[in-house]
Parts: structure tokens; sequence; C-alpha cells
């Protein structure tokens, strides 16, 4: 494909984009229905397919956009994940029915993708983990904890108190997971080095921090506080993809983080799952920031 065949592809895209994201504007609300459901779905579809464009170069319109747009699908997915967190309380036993959720599946995918990750970078099994942003459905360390680290303790932080409280709801019929779940309504931004350094490895949903600014922000906070040798597990997105999630680029895990991180690798998954997966490991006290090749032949690294 010549470069003006992919500028026009380009164009293309964007155009449809624009178009999806005014009727999604335009709408009286983001609750699920079958016209906002409808709407969404279009979105992804349009997105997922692998695309060479590059997000950071959109003319102002489009980016301003873009950011609106990631926005509006975060308050949808908010919205989406209420919904079914609901629904999925309203049975004896809410886990027995996680498949309810529409998006299940890509869950499953996404959490073996990231427990091999953490399993390539590890030498020690983790015991405990945080999730930030872990939302009324945390479907991730539900399935982490079920699946994958079945000895593992999951402390899930959100911004949002109705949130912890449908989250908590779900696990309530199981005592075992019960017991080794905990939900705390926190600003990531509050939440000091007392309790980031007690864990092994810290997730950061990829619509904690939505601009540049605010991801900056948060990882330079994570960078302070988390222990030395503590993984970071991050999502971002690549592509056509960026349109729906923010993206983290090499420079913001690096050189914006006083104590440094080490980054490992990132995978940029070309299925149903939207999420790309970037691992970092926070350096000892001293280290300045490490890029280096991923070890894993199925990682692509940052260079």
């Amino acid at each position: 494909m010549s470069v003006q065949e992919q500028e026009e592809e380009n164009n293309t895209l964007v155009q449809k984009v624009f178009d999806l994201y005014h009727s999604i504007s335009n709408l009286p609300t983001l609750k699920p229905s079958k016209e906002t459901n409808n709407l969404f779905t279009q979105l992804v579809h349009l997105c997922i397919p692998p695309s060479p464009i590059d997000v950071s170069r959109l003319p102002k319109p489009a980016s301003d956009m873009r950011s609106r747009l990631i926005r509006l699908c975060g308050e949808a997915e908010g919205l989406l994940e209420s919904h079914y967190a609901t629904l999925l309380a309203s049975h004896a036993n809410p886990l027995d029915h996680l498949h309810l959720f529409p998006y299940h599946s890509n869950y499953l995918k996404l959490s073996l993708l990231e427990h091999t990750i953490l399993t390539t970078h590890t030498t020690t099994t983790p015991t405990s983990i945080a999730f930030i942003g872990s939302g009324p459905l945390p479907l991730t360390s539900i399935i982490l904890a079920t699946r994958h680290l079945t000895r593992a303790r999951f402390h899930n932080y959100d911004i949002d108190t109705a949130a912890n409280a449908k989250a908590a709801r779900l696990v309530r019929a199981d005592p075992e997971l019960r017991a080794r779940m905990t939900f705390r309504t926190a600003d990531v931004m509050e939440v000091g080095a007392r309790e980031l350094r007690a864990h092994d490895v810290v997730f950061l949903a990829a619509l904690v921090g939505m601009s540049e600014g605010e991801k900056e922000g948060v990882l330079e906070h994570l960078g302070r506080n988390m222990a030395p040798g503590a993984l970071l597990m991050l999502r971002s997105a690549r592509g056509a993809r960026a349109f729906l999630y923010p993206v983290v680029e090499a420079g913001m895990v690096g050189d914006r983080l006083r104590g440094g991180f080490e980054v490992l690798s990132v995978y940029h998954p070309e299925d149903e799952v939207i999420n790309s997966v970037v691992v970092a490991r926070r350096c000892a006290a001293g280290v300045g920031v490490v890029v280096r090749p991923s070890t894993c032949p199925f990682f692509s690294s940052f260079r």
C-alpha cells in the first residue's frame, strides 16, 4: 500500500470514528440499551482490526474528539459493568454466572495473557496483588484468584464506594475467595507507600488516568511508592484501538518515574482482546530507568 493510500485509509477510519462519536455523544444516556449497545459494538468492531494509524499524529480536532470519546467509553463501560454486577448479585452464587457478562471470554483471555507474563518475569509466585481501578465487576481479580493465583490475596482499589459495594457482593457467597479479596474506596494518589509496598504486583486499569497528564501523574506516584522489585502491569492500546483506551508510552513508564522502572515487555494482541499489556519492574533504590528486550519470544519489547 502506498503512503497516499494509507493516508486515505486512515482518513476514512477517522471519519467513521467521528460519525460514531457524534451518535454516541447525542445519546440521552450511556446506560445499557439496544441503541447504546449497538453503537459501541460498531465502534469496537471498527477499531479492533490491526491498523497502522498513529493517534499521536492526529490533527487537533481528531485528537480532541479521541480524548472525549475515551471518556465516553469509560463512562459507558462503568455503567455496563454496574448493570451486570447488579444482575449477577441477584443469583445465589454470582461466580457461577460470570459468563452472562458479554465480554467474559475476553477477560478470560486477557487474564491468561497477564498471568503468562507474570510467570515469565517472576521467580516466585506472587502472594499479594493490588488492582487499581477494579470497578463494580472486578473480573480480572476474580479470574486470576480462581484460576491462576489461587493462594494470593487481592487488594482492589476504586474511587467509587458504590462500585466497591457491588464488587464485594459478587464474592460474598464464596468464603474462600471472600477471605482473599478486599475492596477499598480510595483515589490511587492517596494510596501511600505503606500500602503499595506490601504488594508484589500492582495492576493499573486502562481507564485510571485517561489523559496523558493524568496517566503520567499516576505512574509517577506508583514509581515513588511501590516496593523495589515489584511488578507493574499496565494496559494500553495500539492503532485504532487507541480510540477506545489511553496509550501508555515507554517514556511514561520510564522517564517520568523518579525511582525508575525496568520496562520488561509489551504485548499487542491482534484478536478480540483490545488492550495491549505492558509490564515493568520497580528498580532497586539507586538504579535508574532501564529499558531492555523481553526474555519471552512472543512478547515484543520497547526498543
